[in-house]
């Protein structure tokens, strides 16, 4: 499981026109599942996210959390986040879950991240959707629950 992180002022998520998600503060998290990623990758990631310390404290330095801030998260599925571009032209996505199993792991990662105290707002999994932030550092991060490959 992949969690591309931006740390953001403001961010939405639209499906055709409609705002289907929106945030002030916080983290902009496209998460990518990989096959054979499991609820614990889930939990994990998701812990990860809520506590990384990317948030400046009183001092000005990235020390706090989204929860310390009392930020939100927007997550938006992102299946792109598994491509493999080592061969041509064409990115190949066959290392990304199938997508009746990547939104169980998707919603897993949202029901842990509340779990974990963050408040959530999500994409529409599996639609076209256009999202829009203004990146606050800009602060981007790559977290991931696999350690063996990047």
């Amino acid at each position: 499981m992949r969690a591309l992180i931006q740390r953001v002022s403001e961010a939405q998520v639209s499906v055709a026109g409609t705002i289907v998600g929106k945030i002030g503060a916080g983290l902009a998290v496209l998460l990518g599942i990989k096959r054979g990623d499991t609820s614990a990758d889930a939990e994990y990631l998701a812990g990860k996210v809520a506590r990384l310390r990317i948030f400046s404290d009183q001092e000005g330095k990235m020390n706090r959390s989204v929860l310390d801030v009392g930020g939100e998260l927007l997550i938006v599925s992102q299946f792109t986040l598994y491509a493999d571009t080592r061969k041509g032209n064409r990115p190949s996505y066959s290392e990304a879950e199938r997508p009746e199993l990547a939104n169980d792991m998707y919603q897993a990662f949202v029901d842990a991240s509340r779990r974990n105290g963050c408040r959530v707002a999500t994409g529409l999994f599996q639609a076209h959707m256009q999202l829009k932030l203004v990146n606050d550092g800009p602060v981007t991060l790559l977290c991931r629950s696999d350690f063996d490959t990047l």
